[in-house]
């Protein structure tokens, strides 16, 4: 199974470190393990030599009868001494030459001097068992075999405990700085976030480190840069307005003047679609530079007036599914030209609009659908588009000038949620409208 690395930069830091810190660590205890090893090796056969000599030189100055009572004391003991007279070495048994262990002989040699020649062998079903043999000056030769302790030192519990308390405490700290560190990016997302949504949102606070003071600082540059060309644009486009209404009044007039009435209603039909043209294009650039500010609003007072609206027109509008379960945070004027869009493109293509809500604690949802000849799979988001309209019954002959769901998306895009289209099974439109409802998002 392959362990993917953490995705998030915070978790990645604190994975390296992690990692990086307990590696180290058992790298660290294994080779203190090594060099304990190699010590207690050491301290143990330099006992076994001293005591090894010990018994040498007593045997060595002692009588024969004396001779007998030191090698029976030491059958009892975890060194076993035998005393042969002869001068031939035996090989009985398993043993070998061959010394696993660096440190006894140097430490016999050492320690005998240059009276005495041990021959030193090893056993070959167990390296940590010993046979020593050494020849005394009258001729005697004594074999004294013993077993030295395993050099594999097991881990010690406070080295154990030390690790322990090592990786928490570092762990704690490294969670600390990472999240120190992380936190100016944290937030420099969340801000970029926010930007698409509202443009006028509160600039970034130009503190902490040099580089996040630095890039702080881009952005609130940046975010004024941009409101500065949504205003300019804005104000471009009003007063084309503002100057195109006196011009269009003028041509209304000589219009009037028109005799031919077959030319007039053509003229007029002209100069109708001209201003509303510039009224829809207003209205959309009003809908992305939205200052509203945010309130809790009843979402079931806003449809019912809506739909009382669509009555009074003799459109049909109905409500379906469960009232919302409490207010929503948004902005009432958006809020209520975005639904009033979708309502009203329901009517006009599909002479009926049916509105189903499904509300929960994390986000609304409102459907709106009719029953018009819906859109072409391959167009659903190309509607989005400003200015476009389909060359079929959703045309500029049967109104509109193709911001209207443009403007209901950016409102909802405003609002931290989406708006999408949908072809349903039965036929018809569904305009799906989803809200979250805990996001802060302004």
């Amino acid at each position: 199974m392959n362990l993917a690395a953490p995705r998030s930069l915070f978790g990645r830091m604190v994975w390296v470190l992690l990692t990086g810190l307990i590696v180290a660590q058992l790298l660290s205890m294994a080779i203190h393990r090594h060099e304990r090893s190699r010590t207690v090796a050491r301290i143990n056969s330099l006992m076994a030599a001293q005591r090894i000599r010990d018994i040498v030189t007593l045997l060595d100055s002692a009588n024969n009868d004396s001779r007998k009572l030191i090698v029976a004391v030491f059958r009892q003991s975890d060194f076993h001494v035998t005393l042969a007279k002869d001068n031939t070495e035996t090989m009985s048994g398993d043993w070998r030459y061959e010394l696993h262990n660096p440190f006894l002989r140097p430490a016999l040699h050492d320690l005998l001097g240059v009276n005495y020649s041990p021959n030193i062998l090893t056993s070959g079903t167990d390296p940590q068992t010993f046979r020593v043999q050494v020849h005394l000056q009258d001729g005697f030769r004594v074999d004294i075999q013993f077993r030295l302790a395993d050099e594999t030192v097991s881990w010690p519990s406070h080295m154990l405990l030390q690790l322990l308390i090592l990786v928490s405490s570092v762990l704690g700290l490294s969670l600390i700085a990472v999240r120190w560190v992380t936190r100016p990016l944290l937030r420099l997302a969340n801000a970029a976030e926010e930007l698409g949504k509202d443009i006028h949102r509160a600039p970034l606070d130009e503190s902490g480190p040099a580089e996040v003071i630095r890039a702080a600082h881009a952005f609130n540059t940046m975010q004024a840069r941009l409101g500065r060309y949504i205003q300019d644009r804005t104000r471009l486009l009003a007063a084309i307005s503002h100057d195109l209404k006196t011009p269009v009044t003028r041509l209304r007039l000589r219009t009037e003047l028109l005799d031919d009435p077959i030319l007039r209603e053509k003229f007029e039909k002209d100069l109708d679609e001209m201003e509303s043209m510039v009224i829809a294009t207003l209205d959309f650039m009003r809908g992305v530079d939205q200052q509203e500010t945010v309130q809790p609003l009843d979402i079931m007072a806003l449809l019912e007036s809506l739909q009382a609206d669509a009555w009074e027109m003799k459109h049909k509008v109905n409500i379906l599914g469960t009232t919302a379960l409490s207010p929503f945070p948004g902005k009432p004027m958006a809020l209520k030209r975005c639904i009033n869009n979708l309502i009203d493109n329901a009517i006009k293509y599909g002479q009926s609009a049916t509105i189903q809500i499904q509300d929960n604690a994390n986000q609304l949802t409102l459907i709106i659908s009719d029953q018009g000849p819906g859109i072409p799979n391959e167009q659903l988001e190309q509607v989005f588009e400003p200015f476009f309209r389909l060359e079929s019954s959703r045309n500029r002959d049967s109104g509109g000038t193709g911001l209207g769901l443009s403007i209901a998306r950016n409102i909802a895009q405003a609002h931290g949620g989406s708006l999408i289209l949908k072809n349903a099974m039965n036929g018809g439109l569904e305009a799906i409208l989803t809200l979250p409802r805990h996001r802060d998002i302004f």
